[in-house]
Parts: C-alpha cells; structure tokens; sequence
C-alpha cells in the first residue's frame, strides 16, 4: 500500500480563472503564490489578468498614479496606494490600480485590518482600463457601488475616455467637467482633474490643474476638517 505523500496531501491548490471561491479561499491561495502580483475575487470568481501592456496599461498607471500620488502629498489625512487588495464582503476581494482613501485615523471608512489589507471600501478607487473594460464598468462598478465606494475613476485607454462617477442616492452617476473642462471631486475637494491632459499623456498641465485645485479654500478646509477629526479622536493631526 503506498505512503501517503503529506506534502502533496497538504499542497494548496493554485489561483485559475474562473475558479469559485469564497473570500477566505481566494486569500489562501493567493498568499500560498507569492509570486503572483494580481488576482481578484469579483463576486465569488476568480480573474487572474493577463500581462499588462506598455501604452495601453503600465503608462497610464504611472501616469494617473503621478496625479493621485501628488494630491496625497498636499493632504495630510489621507492616503494613495497602487494595487492594494481589499477585503469588501465574503465573494469579493478585488485590487483596484489605485485606491486614495482618507486614514481611519482621520475619519476615514476603510479600515486597514491586521494584515495590513484594506477591510471595506476606500473613499475613491480608480481602474486603468483597457483589456479589463467589461469588467470595470460592470461587474466591478456594482460591486463598488454595492461597498459604498463613494467615487470611482475609470480610464478606458483605447476608447481615449475617462469617466468619473460619484454614488449618490444608491446609484452611480458621472461627474461633468465644468467648462473649463475640469472634473472636479466632491469628495476629496481640491482633487481636480483635467482628462483630456491625461488621456495625452500632459503630465505638466495635469499637475498644474492639480495645484489650482490644492490652492483653492476648499481644499484647506477639508485639511482643517481631516485634522480636526484626527484631534477629535486623540489621534496626532
């Protein structure tokens, strides 16, 4: 009678597409694959990406990234991070391109649990869209919306299209530009967008909308606001 192998009786099973599993499943496989840099649980199936592409994926990133980055350094209180996994419910732990949460320190509705994952929703999560797109802007957008994800940014690269929603009244709705062509968010006051700039890559004229937006009042009394909630709970400003 053969031996039993107990390190293949107790091997975890890899990450595939299309896999079902629950949110505890799916964390397990996924830290027994180290090696592995994305995978994600959308409504209890498993999407583990292609590689991502030059122009169509890993330059916009940087390129949002660089945006979102800067806003963070002009805002104390709040936070960005690039492909963090989050843990939303029991059939769902996506890891969104980028996520700009306000800490929990200061307010914020995400926690960081202790594993050092996101547990809930961040206050604003944004997707670089390309071969992802049927994703993005389905099966991800109602789960986001389900997690109470207040604002979500979706950049659909080959369509050349960057569309910003804001959850109000349990549905997703989009956020116009002005006409100046600025987008201009509600939730993080001062975060100002122009996308066409973006969408050609102009990365100087993106940050000097950024820095108009941080200039204006709006943006220092959310900062005093951030401070005073992290005053409020005992917590360093």
């Amino acid at each position: 009678m053969a031996i039993p192998n107990p390190t293949k009786t107790q091997r975890i099973p890899r990450l595939e597409n299309g896999d079902h599993l629950s949110a505890g499943e799916f964390m397990e496989r996924y830290e027994a694959m180290p090696g592995l840099k994305k995978a994600e649980l959308i409504d209890g199936v498993v999407y583990v990406p292609s590689p991502t592409r030059w122009n169509l994926h890993a330059v916009p990133h940087q390129a949002m990234s660089t945006w979102m980055g800067n806003f963070w350094a002009n805002t104390p209180g709040t936070q960005a991070g690039d492909n963090g996994t989050l843990r939303l419910d029991l059939e769902n732990v996506p890891q969104p391109d980028l996520a700009l949460i306000v800490l929990p320190s200061h307010g914020g509705q995400a926690e960081i649990d202790d594993d050092y994952y996101i547990a809930g929703a961040p206050e604003l999560v944004g997707e670089i869209s390309a071969s992802s797109k049927s994703i993005d802007l389905n099966s991800k957008l109602r789960l986001y919306l389900r997690n109470r994800v207040q604002e979500y940014i979706v950049w659909r690269v080959e369509d050349e299209a960057i569309d910003w929603f804001i959850q109000r009244q349990g549905r997703f709705e989009r956020i116009e530009p002005d006409p100046a062509g600025i987008i201009q968010s509600e939730v993080f006051p001062g975060l100002w967008l122009d996308p066409q700039a973006l969408i050609k890559l102009d990365l100087v004229r993106v940050l000097h909308v950024l820095q108009q937006g941080l200039e204006t009042p709006a943006h220092s009394a959310f900062v005093a606001r951030l401070v005073q909630n992290a005053t409020d709970r005992g917590e360093p400003g």
